[in-house]
């Protein structure tokens, strides 16, 4: 079961080859307490991609037992309300997320097909591909339409790793630019701020 736990770690992997090959010039937004956040435009969308990079004072096995938490990884992940996993076979597993969004913007639900490749040198990799009409459709919530991203988790030593989160989603609906220019800024930085908080008590 862990490894379908670790999998509902919020919106942030996916198609990693896809995010990569579309995102352009990344531009630094934020560099602040040792989390760097940087902007790209995306081919094709009016939202930008971010990109969010730290280094942890944890192994990547307790990043990974933190991930396996869903309830209590959404206290972590920037936004979210709740979170469950609604499939797991393999390497892949499916999850739902809602997530809470300011007056007056509709709030966001999301379900992610996570898929979790582990290296030969420890290194662990989540992409994530965003299945909008895997299940109907919440009342009260806007479905988002699509997200490309990926988590990759490198060691740095016995207990040290490198963390990068990088995200570009289309959010579904309206959303006020203002709203938008703030999250891609806010998401990468606020998730991994507090998972390091988590991760080095």
């Amino acid at each position: 079961m862990g490894s379908l736990y670790r999998i509902a770690f919020g919106v942030g992997l996916t198609v990693l080859v896809s995010a990569t090959a579309q995102a352009e010039e990344w531009k630094e937004a934020k560099n602040e307490d040792g989390i760097k956040v940087s902007l790209s435009e995306f081919a094709g969308s009016q939202y930008k991609a971010y990109q969010g990079v730290t280094t942890i004072k944890a192994s990547v096995a307790k990043l990974r037992a933190l991930q396996e938490d869903v309830a209590g990884a959404c206290a972590w992940v920037h936004e979210c309300k709740s979170q469950k996993v609604l499939k797991h076979d393999g390497d892949k597993t499916w999850t739902y997320t809602q997530f809470n969004t300011p007056w007056p913007v509709t709030p966001r639900d999301s379900i992610l097909e996570i898929t979790t490749v582990e290296a030969a040198d420890g290194s662990l990799t989540r992409k994530l591909k965003e299945l909008p009409s895997y299940i109907p459709e919440e009342k009260g919530f806007v479905r988002v339409a699509q997200v490309d991203g990926f988590w990759k988790l490198v060691p740095k030593g016995a207990n040290e790793t490198e963390v990068t989160y990088q995200v570009h989603t289309e959010p579904g609906g309206s959303v006020p630019s203002w709203l938008a220019n703030k999250f891609v800024v806010d998401a990468p930085f606020n998730t991994l701020k507090a998972l390091r908080e988590r991760a080095e008590k």
